[in-house]
């Protein structure tokens, strides 16, 4: 099991061509449906559009607010900006909370996480490691434990997501998206 690093996703954006970025965003700001929508703190704004690479690339939609709707001011929350945010929360299939040190910063983040947790229950969190060895475990914060996580996982000549409780209770990324929640499995992924 691996989670992220804060470097391999800065290298995810720095690498990506830039005419490849600007059909990501491009595709992105088309859409009116998600099947990811990415809460985050804009402090990790980086980490964030490694993380946008990463699943796009893997095929999914991601919503990140500042890349598809850049029109709407931070600093200035109307009840317009909320309306808006919250109908792009209801218009994805699922919520990954980025969890790092500035993740307790955001202000918009429990707003989020409550607003898809009484919809669609489809929420995990994508922790997101400073250190280049992190360890092979995840705690949440508070509150935040009761909700699987993501990791990656090597396989033959792959690397696989899952969503994950523990080794033990984990359901395929795809399948998470989908609606599926982790369930028991005797053999473990880790």
């Amino acid at each position: 099991m691996a989670l992220y690093t804060a470097s391999y996703l800065r290298s995810k954006k720095q690498s990506l061509a830039d005419y490849q970025k600007i059909r990501l965003y491009s595709e992105s700001k088309r859409r009116s449906t998600f099947d990811i929508f990415l809460c985050h703190s804009y402090n990790d704004r980086e980490v964030i559009e490694g993380i946008f690479i990463e699943l796009s690339e893997m095929g999914f939609s991601v919503y990140v607010d500042w890349i598809v709707d850049p029109q709407l001011d931070r600093a200035n929350v109307t009840e317009e900006s909320a309306r808006h945010i919250r109908e792009r929360l209801e218009s994805s299939r699922s919520l990954l909370l980025a969890i790092s040190e500035n993740a307790v910063l955001s202000k918009w983040a429990p707003w989020e996480l409550g607003v898809v947790d009484g919809n669609t229950k489809n929420c995990a969190l994508f922790p997101i490691s400073e250190s280049q060895h992190p360890s092979s475990s995840f705690k949440g914060r508070e509150y935040l434990s009761i909700y699987p996580y993501i990791t990656r996982v090597n396989e033959l000549h792959s690397t696989k997501l899952y969503a994950a409780k523990n080794a033990n209770t984990y359901r395929p990324f795809n399948e998470w998206v989908a609606g599926q929640k982790p369930i028991f499995y005797s053999r473990s992924i880790f």
